[in-house]
C-alpha cells in the first residue's frame, strides 16, 4: 500500500482533531478526502507529510514510518499544503532552482515541471506579480519536482479560474497514471471529474470510504411523476419496493423506492392499471454533492 493509516488520533487542547481514522490506499489510486471545515482533513495530510506528530495510532507512506522514517517519507512524497508558502521575491525558475537542490534534481526537470504545469507564460516574472492561481501552479511544481510516488494535495485548485481548473485537473489526473494522489478539496465537480475513490470524513471520523461510482449509485432511488388526474394516495400501497411518497405540488409526485432496478416501467403499469396516465416521469439521481451533504448534515 502507498498510505496506511492505523487508528490516528489527534488532539488540540480539549478539540479532538481526528478520532481514531483509520484506511489504506494503494499504488495508483486517486482519492478525494472531503469534509467540512474544520472536520480534520488539513490536520491529516500534516501527519502524513511529517510536519506533525499524531497522539495515537500509526501511519506509513510507501512502507516508511512518518515517526520513526521522516526523511525518507519526505522523499516519497510530493505535498502543496492549503496555504502555499512561496517565497514572493523569488523568480518562478529561482524558487524552482532552490527546491531543485534540495532534493538534488536536475535543470532539465525544473523546465518539465514548467510545461507541465502550464508555468511558461510567466516563468519569466517573480512569484509575487503573479495570480493567486499561477502561484498554485509553482506549488503544484515545487510538489512534482522530484517526481515523488505520492502527491499529497491539499486544496490544489484554490483560485484557479474554469481553464485554469480544467489544465489542473488533466495534469492531476495524468500524475495518478504512475503515482498515487491523495487530494482535499472544496470542489466536489474536481473529485468526481478526477477520483477513483472518496472518503468523507466529519468531525474526526471517518464517515464513508467507497468508490466514487459505488458511492452515488441508488439504494433509494426516487422518480418524480406527474398524473394527468388527481390520485388517492391509498393506491400507492399497490407499487412494489416503495418506501414513501410525496405530492410535491398539483398532480405531481415524488415517490422513493428502495430498489436498484428502474423503478419507472413498474409506476407506467401502476398507472395503467388505475386508470391513470403519465404526463411526465423521470428518475432523480443523487451525485455527489447530494451524498456528502447526506454524510455531514449532522
Amino acid at each position: 500500500m502507498s498510505i496506511e493509516v492505523s487508528n490516528i488520533s489527534k488532539s488540540y487542547g480539549s478539540q479532538k482533531a481526528l478520532d481514531a481514522v483509520s484506511f489504506s490506499i494503494a499504488k495508483g489510486e486517486i482519492v478525494g478526502f472531503l469534509g467540512p471545515n474544520g472536520a480534520g482533513k488539513s490536520t491529516l495530510m500534516k501527519i502524513l507529510t511529517t510536519y506533525i506528530n499524531a497522539d495515537q495510532g500509526t501511519a506509513s507512506v510507501n512502507g516508511h514510518d512518518v515517526n520513526t522514517n521522516q526523511k525518507a517519507v519526505q522523499q516519497s512524497v510530493g505535498y502543496l499544503p492549503e496555504h502555499n508558502p512561496l517565497y514572493l521575491d523569488l523568480y518562478v525558475r529561482e524558487y524552482l532552482e532552490f527546491n531543485a537542490g534540495v532534493y538534488k534534481v536536475t535543470k532539465a526537470r525544473i523546465e518539465e515541471v514548467i510545461e507541465l504545469t502550464g508555468l511558461t507564460p510567466e516563468s519569466h516574472k517573480k512569484i509575487g506579480q503573479l495570480s493567486k492561481g499561477y502561484r498554485q501552479r509553482v506549488g503544484l511544481a515545487t510538489a512534482l519536482l522530484h517526481n515523488p510516488d505520492v502527491l499529497i494535495l491539499d486544496e490544489p485548485t484554490t483560485g484557479l479560474d474554469p481553464n485554469q481548473l480544467v489544465e489542473i485537473r488533466r495534469v492531476i489526473k495524468n500524475a495518478g497514471k504512475d503515482k498515487t494522489v491523495f487530494l482535499s478539496t472544496h470542489i466536489l465537480q474536481e473529485v468526481e471529474a478526477i477520483c477513483d475513490r472518496v472518503i468523507i470524513i466529519d468531525h474526526g471520523k471517518i464517515v464513508t470510504d467507497k468508490k466514487l461510482d459505488k458511492l452515488i449509485v441508488e439504494t433509494e432511488q426516487v422518480i418524480e411523476v406527474e398524473f394527468d388526474k388527481p390520485v388517492d394516495d391509498t393506491l400507492f400501497a399497490k407499487l412494489p419496493n416503495l418506501v414513501s411518497y410525496k405530492n410535491t405540488h398539483d398532480l405531481v409526485w415524488e415517490l422513493t423506492f428502495s430498489a436498484e432496478d428502474d423503478m419507472r416501467p413498474a409506476v407506467f403499469d401502476f398507472a395503467n392499471a388505475n386508470g391513470l396516465k403519465t404526463l411526465q416521469i423521470s428518475q432523480k439521481n443523487k451525485n455527489l454533492e447530494t451524498v456528502f451533504r447526506e454524510m455531514t448534515k449532522k
